[in-house]
């Protein structure tokens, strides 16, 4: 006979649960600073996105007014827009009509109430145009239009030859 202790239900150690406690604590640590990882890089990721976007909407023209202006059969002859970040009116030519050799196309801003405002003229024989101008200048002008003139324009603070040659409403655009 051997002299080995029976082992009675009593006489057993308890297991030890602190060794499965310490694993799971260490396995949730670790799945923690990856998903914190994670987070920070996807934030990071987010951060450069909209700084990239933002720095592509800087670049792209902000319409604020249109015109198409039409001659006398309504057929669209320009198209005029504003961006308010260049203050330059863009005149694209829509149609072929071209200036006389001793003429010029001058671009006028009809208000509500009062008299035209040159814009100023329309350099020749050029499909796209730009002429400078403000906000502030559009600002209580319902319609645009061009006139034929003399080579040079019309001297400051005089009015158009009438009828205008087109004519459109100048519509603010909503950004």
């Amino acid at each position: 006979m051997t002299d080995t202790p029976a082992t009675s239900p009593e006489n057993t150690p308890p297991p030890c649960t602190a060794t499965g406690w310490r694993i799971a604590t260490i396995v949730c640590l670790i799945a923690l600073a990856i998903a914190a990882t994670t987070a920070m890089s996807m934030f990071q990721q987010f951060k450069a996105q909209m700084e990239h976007l933002q720095a592509k909407m800087k670049n792209l023209p902000q319409i604020k007014y249109v015109s198409v202006l039409v001659d006398d059969k309504n057929a669209p002859a320009q198209l005029i827009t504003f961006d308010p970040l260049d203050n330059f009116v863009q005149i694209q030519r829509v149609n072929d009509i071209k200036e006389g050799p001793n003429d010029s196309m001058q671009l006028w801003a009809i208000p509500t109430a009062g008299k035209p405002r040159s814009l100023g003229v329309v350099a020749p024989q050029i499909k796209t145009a730009q002429l400078p101008a403000t906000s502030k200048m559009l600002a209580d002008i319902t319609q645009l239009a061009i006139s034929v003139e003399n080579k040079g324009g019309v001297e400051t603070g005089k009015e158009p030859r009438l009828p205008y040659l087109f004519k459109g409403a100048l519509i603010q655009k909503a950004m």
